[in-house]
């Protein structure tokens, strides 16, 4: 991540750092999709999504429900963490056009999660935490988008790459003590319980906006933040709208 150039005429003004300020994360990679608020080192409030697959008719009225419950001004959000995939290509647009939006409307600070180190957080809540996960996503197409993380202290830290694979193939090269998690283990069941890896229970599938919370947090602390100029959803493979058009288009 890298923060945007102050001394460039186009680029958002920032926001002066107070003690009321607040900050947005956004959750939209997933089936269900969440939103939080929070104020200095508190997170306030944390509202998941009623209907799967709904972002882009439940995002914009979340956060302005929670910003009134909260009472929590425009004005007072100076920061905003977006979950920026890899993931549903619908939901990974709306959420970085809302976090884009909002950069050069209000100066809001932004910071792209990637998504799978989003889901791999939730191991912590395993007592004890395994030392590695796995963490799967569904790209279709019969493929996962995955990454393996290692424990580190209190967090996961990805020791791979994210990649678009076989599922089976990729599970076969795990360690025996490597767990297995996220949306994708529902969608290739089969090639994960062939693996004879531990599968974690299913409520920790799913990427949490109060995880993207704390991970923008420490990405902003450390990396700065997007600059929102640049700031796309992490696809690792185009989407498969372009795709067809390319074929479609193609010249003989």
């Amino acid at each position: 991540m890298s923060g945007p150039d102050p001394s460039r005429a186009d680029a958002p003004p920032a926001r002066a750092t107070a003690i009321d300020a607040s900050a947005v994360a956004i959750e939209t990679s997933g089936r269900i999709g969440s939103v939080a608020i929070a104020r200095g080192d508190d997170l306030l409030h944390v509202a998941t999504f009623s209907t799967a697959l709904q972002h882009a008719v439940e995002l914009m009225p979340t956060i302005d429900r929670l910003c009134r419950q909260h009472r929590v001004a425009p004005t007072q959000v100076s920061e905003l963490y977006v979950s920026g995939g890899p993931g549903s290509f619908t939901g990974l647009r709306i959420g970085i056009t809302v976090a884009r939006t909002l950069a050069w409307a209000g100066g809001v600070r932004v910071v792209r999660v990637p998504t799978l180190d989003v889901v791999a957080q939730n191991a912590l809540d395993v007592s004890p935490s395994p030392q590695f996960v796995a963490v799967l996503l569904d790209a279709k197409r019969q493929n996962v988008f995955a990454a393996v993380f290692a424990l580190d202290g209190d967090r996961y830290v990805a020791t791979t790459p994210a990649r678009e694979l076989d599922p089976r193939t990729f599970l076969a090269g795990l360690p025996p003590s490597c767990a297995v998690l996220g949306e994708g283990v529902a969608y290739h069941r089969a090639a994960v319980d062939s693996s004879g890896l531990t599968v974690l229970t299913e409520p920790l599938n799913r990427a949490k906006a109060e995880v993207v919370w704390r991970l923008g947090r420490l990405g902003a602390a450390t990396e700065g933040y997007d600059d929102p100029r640049m700031l796309v959803p992490i696809y690792i493979r185009r989407p498969e709208a372009e795709e067809v058009w390319e074929r479609k288009h193609a010249g003989p």
